[in-house]
């Protein structure tokens, strides 16, 4: 079982035959005026018009690099570039990719600024503070879309308006979202990766906003909009093109159902295994991603124990990769950076092999523990769930309020309750509530995002008793 889709996504089918097409359609020099370099071209031409239609850009806004990493480095170093006579200043927060913390610290050593915004134990920025850190010569913002590591959904839309009043470009890394979730607005740079969302590895996305200063740091090349040197790869990008519309417009119904597995794992795995802490925003979250840390574990070997047993999942634990540096996200987080397992359900995942992951998961790590002769409690066991759903769709105000205030108190202090509503007062009537109540209101939600077919969801976060 294949759990490590925020790596690499398996190849989509779509992905597959369009690739198989192109091959024959599509291998010629877009860039020559004979007949099969005019066909190549306006391959390349409609698979722009495509990604640039799911990621909510123009197609002249959008250029094609060789990966996910490389879009990011080139938009961050020509924004950087394109907006020196502003100033050299930087700002970024705390959990962004390594290819941002890598262009961060070239930038610094040459002689730049650059400031980090902290995160919360959830792993998400507060908006006030990245604002706080803008400057009259921030010539640049960089905040990724959704975490990589824990799935945590970044308020972008609330940043981008900061970084738009202060005249500051904002770069999103959309590499975990893009395909998944709607696009956020507000950018000015966006980037994305191919092979996250079951196109082919080797194709990146770099778009940049009209009217955004940008200045190539790599010597002028003449296609890609002079932004990405070299020869493109015609079948490739097709491909990934042609699998970013399938899986967008499959999004919908599939992101409910991996949501549903998610909050599965995340309520029966402190259940089953005993000093375990679930990270990352238990609601802004993606709904593929749910990333645990096991106290007292040597994460390598977990992972190899549960490759053994058939499942291939991921980690942030500092053994897991090639240094011994522990994982920024999850130190930024102040979480356990060891024992650390990160799960990414593909599309297609079957509730069945999420069963087996569960049934499998306590005796392997009750066996990486044995050696230590640790006598450790049994977990609790618990009805409570870490998310309750309200399904109070079809019903007027105050009746979606009525069922919240009956039934908030079946989850335990800091668990969600999620009310499906289809009336718009709700949108009013809740959060007026949640104040009333001393309750914490967490925001909306699209409804799919919990199984429902219309409406909104309303998250609620329960403080008091």
């Amino acid at each position: 079982m294949y759990f490590d889709a925020a790596s690499t996504a398996p190849l989509h089918p779509v992905a597959r035959q369009a690739l198989t097409a192109a091959l024959d359609e599509g291998w010629a020099d877009p860039a020559r005026l004979y007949r099969s370099g005019r066909q190549a071209r306006m391959l390349l031409d409609a698979a722009r018009e495509t990604v640039a239609a799911v990621l909510g850009a123009r197609a002249d806004e959008i250029a094609f690099t060789a990966s996910g990493t490389q879009a990011v480095q080139l938009g961050l170093l020509g924004a950087l570039a394109g907006n020196r006579r502003r100033g050299g200043h930087l700002v970024h927060s705390a959990v962004e990719h390594s290819s941002v913390l890598h262009v961060a610290e070239r930038h610094e050593a040459a002689g730049g600024e650059v400031s980090v915004v902290p995160v919360d134990r959830g792993g998400r920025v507060d908006p006030e503070a990245f604002g706080a850190l803008l400057r009259p010569d921030t010539a640049l913002a960089a905040l990724q879309s959704a975490n990589h590591e824990v799935g945590t959904v970044q308020p972008v839309g609330e940043v981008a308006a900061l970084c738009a009043d202060a005249g500051v470009p904002l770069l999103v890394d959309a590499a975990q979202s893009a395909g998944r979730v709607d696009v956020p607005a507000g950018w000015s740079l966006l980037t994305a990766s191919a092979h996250k969302w079951g196109g082919p590895p080797g194709v990146g996305v770099l778009a940049v906003r009209k009217g955004v200063r940008y200045a190539s740091p790599l010597p002028a090349d003449e296609r890609e909009g002079g932004r990405v040197p070299g020869y493109v790869n015609v079948p490739a990008i097709v491909a990934a093109a042609a699998s970013l519309r399938a899986v967008r417009a499959e999004a919908e119904q599939e992101n409910a159902r991996l949501h549903a597995l998610v909050e599965r794992i995340r309520a029966r795995v402190p259940q089953l295994v005993p000093e375990v802490e679930v990270v990352g925003d238990p609601v802004r979250r993606l709904p593929h991603i749910v990333t645990f840390s096991c106290l007292y574990v040597d994460g390598e070997v977990l992972l190899t124990e549960l490759d053994r047993a058939g499942f291939a999942v991921s980690s942030g634990s500092s053994c897991t990769s090639s240094t011994l540096t522990p994982s920024h996200v999850l130190a930024a987080m102040g979480v356990l950076t060891e024992g650390n397992v990160r799960v990414s359900l593909p599309y297609g995942t079957a509730e069945a092999d999420v069963e087996r992951f569960l049934a499998v998961l306590p005796d392997l790590v009750a066996g990486v523990r044995a050696p230590l002769g640790l006598d450790l409690p049994a977990p609790k066991a618990t009805a409570e769930a870490a998310t309750l759903v309200i399904d109070a769709l079809g019903k007027r105000c105050p009746l979606p309020v009525i069922e919240l205030a009956k039934r908030i108190g079946e989850v335990p202090p800091g668990g969600t309750v999620v009310v499906l509503a289809d009336d718009e007062a709700a949108r009013l009537d809740i959060p007026a509530w949640c104040e009333m109540r001393g309750q914490e209101y967490a925001g909306e939600a699209p409804a799919a995002d919990y199984g429902g077919d219309r409406g909104s969801a309303y998250l609620v976060v329960r403080r008091t008793t």
